[in-house]
């Protein structure tokens, strides 16, 4: 669904049906303050672009969402999880290499 920003996010949901103005993110998730999510946050969420990158099936998303400076402004930083190779992936825009392998021309796994 598209998000207050302007992106494609499958953690975003709103319901704007018939007067309805209900929005939330579904990957952050009822968190209390001050770590609540909030329409600004999807301005700087990187897990739209994560989407686009990257839809493997194995990865898990975790958010995080961190104060600014003096309590003024948010960012979400977010770390990814394979389940598949059981092991933290450190650009989850990439992957991890072992779901999707990344060869010269494309995927490794053909012959010939």
């Amino acid at each position: 669904m598209r998000t207050p920003a302007g992106t494609e996010c499958p953690y975003f949901y709103g319901d704007y049906y018939r007067g309805k103005n209900v929005e939330e993110c579904r990957l952050i998730g009822h968190v209390p303050p001050p770590r609540n999510w909030t329409r600004d946050l999807c301005a700087v969420c990187p897990v739209p672009g994560i989407s686009r990158a990257n839809s493997c099936e194995f990865m898990i998303l975790t958010p995080t969402v961190h104060r600014g400076v003096l309590g003024v402004g948010k960012k979400v930083t977010i770390t990814a999880y394979c389940r598949k190779a059981n092991a933290v992936v450190k650009v989850p825009e990439i992957g991890c290499g072992i779901c999707h392998p990344i060869g010269l021309f494309g995927n490794s796994n053909k012959t010939g």
